[in-house]
């Protein structure tokens, strides 16, 4: 009697619906961690831009109450009614949406008789919806010894302003998150394809030992437990207890790189969960001073102008924030383009420490050049690369102190180094100043503002130059980080010039 045996497709098949299933599970768990980064940014955004709106309203109307108190002539001034305001002393209906009670109290105009709407015309024409957000109204209705008042406010220039910039935001998000459909199945593709072969390998193994029974259930089994695998056990190890030594090597193998894969995978979800704090830490931040405005603002110049400088200083560290991570995206989907050409750096450093001159008056900057030092480079990129430098030292140098700049050559290399006198850095925090997000003291970076994506830059722009980092550092007493780079040969262009000045 002949023992059956499974056609030879069948374990290929197999193999492809593991990696598929592996791919589509990866994939969806870091795109529903993006959407919903998207979807909170959206809402709160949304929030903010139809505040702003009210707070307009209620606060145009609350100076032209106070200026004219309930005259009709004003709000039919035409001058009042550019504004947007209308005034009708008889109030029909009770429509639109009723602005909840203790949301009131924190509007311009406090006046607790006060009833507010938000009134959208009803669905019954063929109106877009950008039509109907057009006509929509924000009324105020008085009580005045005992007669009814209605002021009415258009919001269509506001919120047809807001949708606008919503759908500009949508627009940006859905390509960028279409984008990172291929890109993820790509890059999971890539790191999941050594299994692939593995496990290819694994089934021609089994295949040339059907004939030996305990090679095969051994094989068996060693495919039945990658099978077992998915997006939620990459932590999971193979079994290496067997008599075959060649299982034991290749189980080996595999647990190997189930781990490079749980560690890579790991690796973004940190990525992902920092990026979403730091991006909640600025919004914390200016929801607090929007409340402080709302409190106590309004007819404190003083806080006002305290709230009001605060916002802008977090906004824009959102902005640089925002750019370093779309950079380090960008890098890590290899997107940026380099411009290299042969230039001198020695160029390079005399205008960064010329512009560190005008805006950092507090410290000294010395220079010692050994010009000309040629390298093959993105100009743009390494000056922002020396940039973050100099500027990590302004940070942690104390006034008075010096900064020193200094280019050499050495042979095939040029180094480019930076000394300061600063606070320093401790020994076992060296080798992860260049992590994304590491900082090795929280309270000083919170005083300085940085983020800990200055040096990650850094570094991709450097590797991606074939230069390396060289950093010597000490505790209170400075720190040296120095840029090795392949030199260049002179350009033809300069020799040719040199070559005519000498005749």
């Amino acid at each position: 009697m002949s023992k059956k045996t499974k056609p030879h497709g069948s374990g290929k098949n197999l193999t492809d619906k593991i990696r598929l299933s592996l791919v589509l599970k990866l994939n969806l768990r870091m795109l529903g961690m993006l959407l919903s980064v998207f979807l909170s940014l959206d809402l709160l955004l949304s929030l903010l831009l139809l505040g702003s709106a009210l707070w307009k309203a209620e606060r145009g109307a609350s100076q032209l109450l106070a200026a004219y108190g309930l005259s009709e002539t004003v709000f039919t001034d035409a001058s009042a009614a550019a504004t947007g305001y209308q005034f009708s002393a008889e109030v029909d209906g009770t429509d639109g949406l009723l602005m909840p009670r203790f949301i009131q109290k924190w509007l311009p105009l406090n006046r607790p008789e006060v009833r507010r709407r938000l009134v959208i015309p009803a669905d019954e024409t063929e109106q877009t919806l950008l039509e109907r957000l057009s006509a929509t109204t924000y009324q105020l209705t008085l009580v005045v010894d005992g007669a009814p008042y209605r002021i009415s406010y258009t919001l269509g220039p506001d919120l047809r302003l807001s949708f606008l910039i919503l759908l500009i935001l949508l627009g940006h998000q859905l390509l960028y998150f279409i984008g990172r459909i291929g890109t993820n199945t790509r890059a999971i593709r890539r790191t999941l394809q050594p299994l692939t072969e593995m496990a290819e390998t694994a089934r021609s193994i089994q295949q040339d030992m059907s004939a030996v029974r305990a090679s095969g259930a051994g094989i068996k089994r060693l495919a039945g437990a990658i099978s077992t695998i998915d997006a939620k056990r990459l932590n999971r190890q193979l079994s290496v207890e067997t008599s075959q030594e060649e299982l034991k090597d290749l189980a080996s193998a595999i647990n190997d790189l189930l781990y490079r894969i749980h560690q890579a995978y790991q690796s973004q979800v940190r990525f992902v969960s920092d990026a979403s704090h730091e991006l909640r830490t600025p919004i914390s931040v200016l929801q607090g001073y929007a409340n402080l405005l709302d409190r106590w603002g309004k007819h404190d110049e003083q806080t006002m102008q305290e709230a009001i400088d605060a916002i802008k200083s977090e906004t824009e560290n959102m902005k640089i924030l925002v750019e370093q991570l779309l950079f380090l995206a960008r890098g890590d989907n290899e997107t940026i383009h380099l411009e290299k050409v042969v230039f001198d750096c020695g160029k390079i450093v005399e205008e960064i420490v010329r512009d560190a001159r005008l805006i950092d008056p507090v410290h000294t900057f010395k220079t010692r050049l050994d010009s000309p030092a040629w390298i093959e480079a993105d100009q743009q990129l390494i000056k922002q690369a020396l940039r973050i430098l100099v500027d990590n030292s302004i940070k942690y140098t104390p006034a008075g102190e010096k900064i020193r700049l200094q280019v050499s050559n050495e042979g095939e290399t040029v180094k480019i180094q930076v000394q300061d006198n600063g606070i320093g850095i401790a020994a076992e925090d060296v080798p992860r100043i260049f992590d994304r997000f590491y900082r090795s003291d929280e309270s000083r970076a919170r005083k300085t503002g940085g983020s800990g994506l200055g040096l990650a830059i850094a570094r991709w722009i450097i590797e991606h130059h074939e230069g390396h980092f060289e950093v010597i550092s000490r505790l209170e007493i400075g720190t040296r980080i120095s840029i090795m780079l392949p030199a260049a040969p002179k350009p033809l262009a300069m020799e040719g010039e040199a070559l005519e000045n000498g005749l």
